[in-house]
C-alpha cells in the first residue's frame, strides 16, 4: 500500500494537475469501506480469519498485476485509477475486519496493546522503506522525464509480487482464526443490526469510534493531498514525496515502538483525546513548513501521533468488545473509516480553489475544533478512562 501510495499519488497528479482528482481517487478506494465493511465483520466472525487474509492478498496480487500491465502499456487514464481503487477498497473491506479481529486469537488478553503496537511497527517499517524505494525507483527510471510511465508500472509489478508474498506467508500461519459466531442459520443482515445495537448498548466502544471518525476525516486528507503539497510548494519529485512518506513511516515506528515499551500504560483513553489534539495541530504546522526539511520534521511527527493515536484506539476496542462481536464490531469502525472523503473531498476542493497550504491549515483546524467538541458535548468521550470496561471472554 505505501508503494502504492507513491506512485499512484504523484502519477495521477502528473496526470491530471487537479487536488480534486486525487480526492476523486482516494475516495475510489474508501467508499466501498462503508459499503462492504459491515458484511466483511460478519464474514470474519463466521469464516477461518486465515482463510479470508489468504485470499484477500491473492486478489490483490492478481489485480495489481492487471494494472502493472496496463500501465506498462502507456494506455493508462484517470478511470483506470479510479476502477483499481474500487477493487482494491473492496478486497479490503472484506477482509481487514478478519485481520484486526485475528490479534486477539494469536496473542494472550493482558498482550493485545503490546501486540498492536509490534503490529503498528511491522507496518511502520513499510511506510519507511517501502515510499523510499518506490519514490526513488520512478525518479531513476523516468530519469527526469515526468510524463514516463515505465517506473510507475514496475513498482505495481513488485506490489504484485509482494502481495503473493504475503498470501504464502499467511498459509504458514498454523492458527485458522476462531470464529466468533457459530450460529450460521442467522441471516447476516441480522447479525449485522446485532453489531449495531452492541455499539449502540455500549458507550465506550461507541465513544472510541467517534475518536476514529474524526482523525480519519480530517487528519487523513494529508496523506492524500502530499504528493500535491509536494510538486506545487515544496517543488519536490518522486523521490521527495518517497522521502517525505518515510519521515511519517519513521516517526510512526518510533511511537508505535514507545507504545510497546510502555507496558500496561495508564490512563489510554486521555492520551487517545491528547493524541487527536496533537495530530490535528500539527497537521496545521505541516500546511505553514515552507520548505523540504521542514516538513520532514512535521511529518515525523504526524507519523508519532497518529501511530499512537491509532494503536490505542484499535488496542482499546479489541479489549472492550466480546470475542464473538469482534469482526463485527472492527467492521463498523472500518466502515466509520470510509467516510474519509467526507473531509478528503471539501479539503481538496479548498486546495484547487486556494491552494494546498491553505486547505491543510483548515483541516487541521477543523480536526482540534471537532475533537473539542467530542470533548465538550459527549460524556463517553469526556470520561472514557472511567467508563473502561474489564471484559472477559
Amino acid at each position: 500500500m505505501n508503494m502504492q501510495q507513491v506512485a499512484r499519488g504523484w502519477f495521477v497528479y502528473e496526470l491530471t494537475s487537479s487536488a480534486v482528482d486525487l480526492g476523486w481517487v482516494t475516495m475510489s478506494f474508501m467508499i466501498p469501506q462503508v459499503l462492504f465493511s459491515l458484511w466483511g465483520g460478519v464474514l470474519a466472525d463466521r469464516v477461518s480469519k486465515k482463510s479470508i487474509l489468504v485470499v484477500a492478498q491473492s486478489l490483490n496480487a492478481i489485480a495489481t498485476l492487471i494494472m502493472a500491465f496496463i500501465i506498462l502499456s502507456g494506455n493508462v487514464g484517470f478511470w483506470d485509477f479510479i476502477a483499481f481503487g474500487l477493487f482494491n477498497g473492496i478486497v479490503l473491506a472484506l477482509s481487514f475486519p478478519a485481520r484486526n479481529a485475528f490479534v486477539p486469537d494469536l496473542v494472550d488478553e493482558r498482550l493485545i496493546f503490546t501486540a498492536m503496537a509490534l503490529t503498528t511497527t511491522s507496518m511502520n517499517f513499510a511506510r519507511i522503506l517501502a515510499p523510499a524505494f518506490a519514490g526513488f525507483l520512478i525518479a531513476w527510471i523516468a530519469a527526469g522525464d515526468t510524463t514516463s510511465t515505465f517506473g510507475v508500472g514496475i513498482v505495481y509489478v513488485v506490489i504484485g509480487g509482494l502481495y503473493f508474498l504475503s498470501a504464502v506467508t499467511m498459509l504458514l500461519v498454523s492458527n485458522r482464526g476462531r470464529a466468533g459466531s457459530r450460529d450460521t442459520r442467522k441471516h447476516p443482515f441480522i447479525e449485522i443490526l446485532d453489531g449495531l445495537k452492541y455499539v449502540r448498548a455500549q458507550p465506550t466502544v461507541y465513544a472510541l469510534i467517534l475518536l476514529s471518525i474524526v482523525p480519519f476525516m480530517f487528519g487523513m486528507p494529508l496523506n492524500t493531498l502530499l504528493p500535491a503539497f509536494n510538486e506545487d510548494i515544496l517543488l519536490g519529485g518522486p523521490d521527495d514525496l518517497g522521502v517525505l512518506l518515510s519521515a511519517m513511516g519513521v516517526g510512526a515506528i518510533l511511537g508505535s515502538l514507545m507504545l510497546a515499551a510502555s507496558g500496561d500504560l495508564k490512563h489510554k483513553g486521555t492520551w487517545l483525546v491528547v493524541t487527536c489534539f496533537g495530530w490535528g495541530v500539527s497537521t496545521v504546522l505541516f500546511g505553514m513548513a515552507p520548505n523540504l526539511w521542514t516538513a520532514v520534521v512535521v511529518l515525523a511527527l504526524v507519523g508519532w501521533l497518529s501511530s499512537w493515536n491509532m494503536s490505542l484506539n484499535r488496542g482499546l476496542l479489541q479489549v472492550q468488545v466480546a470475542q464473538r462481536m469482534r469482526g463485527r464490531i472492527m467492521s463498523i469502525d472500518m466502515m466509520s473509516h470510509g467516510l474519509m472523503p467526507l473531509g478528503v473531498l471539501p479539503v481538496s476542493m479548498i486546495a484547487d480553489a486556494y491552494d494546498i497550504s491553505t486547505s491543510l491549515i483548515a483541516s487541521g483546524v477543523v480536526f482540534v475544533v471537532l475533537i473539542a467538541l467530542l470533548v465538550l458535548v459527549s460524556t463517553p468521550v469526556r470520561k472514557l478512562d472511567s467508563m473502561m470496561l474489564d471484559v472477559r471472554h
